[in-house]
């Protein structure tokens, strides 16, 4: 599956995101622990927004956490209706989606190659649950409360361990007020068919149900020639869900709800990142030169098809005493599927620079997460205030024979690797966070987690291709390999509340990506396994609320130790291929983010920004894509044209400088009816894909620049929308796979109806 699966064997050339919420937030001192707060908003006299993503409900202006707020309204002016478009809305936040995949970072770090071997660095949860480690994020957005972004290390209050951030995802919640609910339906260009809507139905004073549903048809961006098949970039989307809420008392609340979705893709068109000048192979003398066409112009002699089908369960049971004590049990199983073929050389006649040739690449696995946390946190009112908690997960990947992950040549002969097998993962933690008040307005904050993994691999490979022969063994080669660590985790802070308007607050962190396992690479010696990637996080902020409420402001900066930090380098010889290594010096990671919200009556904008820095410590590595020569060792090299000292690099897919600003008018027309213009603008600065930095051959992908608009006229219950996003149409690279490109979004444009009800 995105296949990446895997292993080790990385996938990178193949494919090619607790209950958490944004509301009108209580005044500080009435803060709540209970879950179902953290859905629905209130009003209240200050307007504060509450983030939930720390186990209980907090003020975003009086909390020493650097955090993205966006509710449901939010993500529907800014057009927001997939993780890919968050980017654009959130400071350091960059999502480069490889197909079925995306690698989702926060400050450069996160989940930068495909593969299952390697961890998240960002974790994203839904309702409390830690959802699918990068694949699987394309579930839209919709009947979405809000999600907040929490950047650095996240491990002392949730059940996973994060090193760059996590991302909370609240659906909205029943409720047994009355019969409510909303429906939605939009065209656009491309024939872009989309259907939304809930529904509310208080069954009795203590049980409701909600059920939602989303559908979205399209065709494809792309303009396909040569002999494929299938329907390359052609998007059928279904998803539903059903929520259930009983509530018997003001003790005891639980929270069921079911997530389905079938996500058609039709494929993934590619084309290549550089070509051949002279017609021949980089190893063997070849000039390479950057593509720079039109990555929706694709030729293709493949049959291109990609889908996913996943679906989660999940109960979030919790019980508060008279004395404001909660426990609460957050329980959670999830299970996909996904398959592709992809064309692997990204054209029809197979291109000379890249030694893969003309080739397809297919793939199918399972994957199913188990997953259980509990957490008993303290009252809110008292001086002294704690959280405890504990995690297990079980994430298991399936590769089945026949197809399962496997290189065929245009003839449908197998032509490199084939993979049958499973990659079972386990993650055990127990954490615990305590407050106390040193004085009314200074308090200070320690938190710890201990934490166990295990990785391991049980597979066997039927056959594999070396140096353009493709032998087989009887029996097979088998691979069970077993690797486990335990890590200790910690966070200490300080927060000042100055007065009610102004918040300082600053701490130190640590956080832990765990290690794993590279699977066997018959093209080169690699290492079986790779340790834990670990952080110390320092930072500062401060948080103002300024103009009478009109106006938040929070402004941050941070500076990052990363050590063992993990990188792959990715074969493109053998473009489905990477190997994980671990930096044996230092990486740093720094940087400034500052954010701004306004409310002034009719007009309303918001501004973000965030400038960084990363420096990869030193490291020597090959770039397999040219001719190599000679010992190469990871620490000592020696540092010679094919023996790379990457060492001072930034890190990949790490931005220097991020802005994004939106604003909107709302003009009174009468009796209830407006007209609102918004616009939102976004830059994302150039990105290197690898740490070679070759931008001769592709690996540089520049800035992003874009711009959503809409013009909503609202009538009571009903709304229109004229929308636009990516307006001035701009073609750019969504991601750097292997040797292959994958373009992001062009423009898209069209009509959106709703009624509420």
């Amino acid at each position: 599956m995105k296949a990446g699966f895997w292993l080790s064997v990385s996938v990178a050339a193949l494919m090619s995101t607790g209950v958490a919420s944004a509301q009108t937030a209580p005044a500080p001192d009435q803060t709540t622990t209970d879950p179902a707060a953290a859905s629905q908003p209130s009003a209240t006299t200050d307007q504060d927004i509450v983030i939930t993503a720390e186990r209980r409900s907090t003020s975003l202006q009086r909390t020493g956490v650097a955090a993205s707020v966006l509710t449901g309204e939010d993500l529907t002016r800014k057009s927001i209706n997939t993780v890919e478009q968050l980017q654009f809305a959130t400071p350091s936040l960059t999502v480069n989606t490889s197909g079925q995949s995306n690698s989702f970072n926060i400050r450069g770090i996160g989940k930068t190659e495909i593969t299952s071997s390697i961890g998240v660095g960002v974790v994203t949860y839904r309702d409390g649950v830690a959802t699918f480690p990068g694949y699987f994020q394309t579930e839209p957005y919709y009947d979405i409360a809000s999600v907040e972004v929490l950047r650095g290390p996240q491990g002392t209050f949730a059940g996973g361990n994060a090193t760059g951030g996590a991302v909370f995802i609240s659906e909205t919640n029943p409720s047994m007020d009355r019969v409510k609910g909303y429906a939605l339906a939009q065209y656009g260009n491309y024939n872009d068919v989309k259907l939304q809507g809930a529904i509310n139905l208080p069954v009795s004073d203590t049980l409701a149900v909600r059920v939602a549903a989303n559908y979205e048809g399209r065709d494809t961006f792309f303009k396909v020639t040569g002999p494929w098949t299938g329907n390359p970039g052609n998007l059928n989307s279904i998803s539903g869900r059903v929520s259930l809420l009983w509530q018997p008392d003001s003790h005891l609340r639980v929270a069921i709800k079911g997530d389905y979705n079938n996500v058609d893709y039709g494929g993934f068109p590619n084309t290549p990142a550089y070509f051949s000048r002279n017609g021949l192979s980089l190893a063997a003398g070849g000039i390479p030169v950057a593509n720079t066409a039109d990555p929706f112009i694709v030729t293709s002699n493949a049959d291109l098809s990609g889908k996913d089908e996943f679906g989660r369960i999940s109960a979030n049971i919790s019980y508060t005493f008279d004395s404001g004590l909660v426990i609460r049990s957050i329980s959670a199983y999830q299970h996909g599927t996904t398959q592709e073929t992809l064309d692997a050389d990204g054209t029809a006649t197979g291109n000379p620079g890249i030694a893969s040739g003309n080739s397809t690449f297919q793939d199918f696995a399972r994957e199913h997460i188990w997953s259980q946390e509990l957490n008993i946190v303290s009252p809110d009112s008292n001086r002294f205030t704690w959280l405890l908690g504990g995690y297990l997960q079980r994430d298991s990947y399936n590769f089945p024979p026949n197809g399962g992950y496997r290189s065929l040549t245009d003839a449908g002969t197998l032509r490199s690797l084939e993979i049958i097998g499973t990659n079972p993962h386990t993650a055990t933690a127990a954490f615990g966070q305590i407050g106390y008040k040193l004085t009314d307005g200074l308090q200070l904050t320690l938190g710890g987690r201990w934490s166990r993994t295990t990785s391991r691999n049980d597979v066997i490979y039927p056959a594999t291709l070396f140096i353009g022969f493709l032998y087989t063994y009887n029996p097979p080669i088998s691979q069970h390999d077993f690797f486990s660590s335990s890590n200790v985790d910690g966070k200490v802070a300080l927060n000042w509340t100055i007065d009610q308007n102004n918040f300082l607050y600053a701490f130190a962190a640590t956080g832990t990506k765990a290690g794993g396992l590279n699977g066997a690479n018959f093209f080169g010696v690699t290492p079986r396994a790779f340790s834990p990637e670990r952080v110390t996080d320092y930072e500062v902020g401060y948080k103002g609320t300024l103009l009478n409420g009109h106006l938040r402001t929070q402004i941050g900066g941070y500076y990052n130790i990363y050590r063992n930090f993990q990188v792959a380098i990715v074969d493109p010889l053998t473009p489905n291929y990477s190997s994980i290594f671990n930096v044996p010096q230092p990486t740093k990671l720094y940087g400034l983010e500052a954010s701004a919200q306004g409310s002034f009556g009719a007009f309303q904008f918001d501004f973000s920004t965030s400038v960084s820095h990363s420096e990869v410590g030193q490291f020597f590595a090959r770039d397999p894509r040219i001719a190599t020569s000679g010992a190469c060792d990871p620490t000592t090299g020696p540092g010679t044209a094919t023996c790379i000292n990457v060492g001072g690099r930034r890190q990949t897919y790490s931005p220097q400088f991020t802005l994004s600003v939106g604003a909107q008018y709302a003009i009174p027309l009468g009796d209830g009816v407006t007209l609102t213009p918004r616009a939102d603008y976004a830059h994302i600065s150039g990105v290197w894909a690898t740490l070679f930095q070759r931008a001769d051959l592709g690996d540089y992908l520049p800035e992003r620049n874009i711009v959503n608009a809409q013009l909503t006229l609202a009538m009571r219950d009903w709304s229109i929308a004229g929308y636009s996003t990516n307006l001035t149409d701009q073609h750019y690279i969504g991601s750097l796979n292997g040797t292959r490109r994958l373009a992001a979004a062009p423009r898209q444009y069209g009509i959106r109806v709703s009624h509420n009800f």
